[in-house]
């Protein structure tokens, strides 16, 4: 695989990892201020995740994705 498509697949790993975060942090949450914060990170995951998932598919039909992979 491509070092540009190894990076795809690492942003949508992150994003991810960031959606988990953001539902762990507001079931642990004691105040507003946190709510905001893991609203706001889940908003941004959600977000690289779509931009990155659009962009493997460019690949893809491109016919530069590894599909194996």
């Amino acid at each position: 695989m491509k070092p540009c498509d190894q990076n795809i697949v690492k942003a949508i790993e992150i994003a991810e990892e960031m959606i988990k975060l953001a539902a762990q942090g507001d079931a642990d949450r004691e105040d507003n201020g946190c709510g905001i914060l893991y609203g706001i990170i889940l908003d941004s995951a959600y977000k690289i995740k779509k931009i990155a998932e659009e962009e493997k598919e460019a690949h893809i039909k491109k016919g530069w994705w590894d599909k194996n992979k």
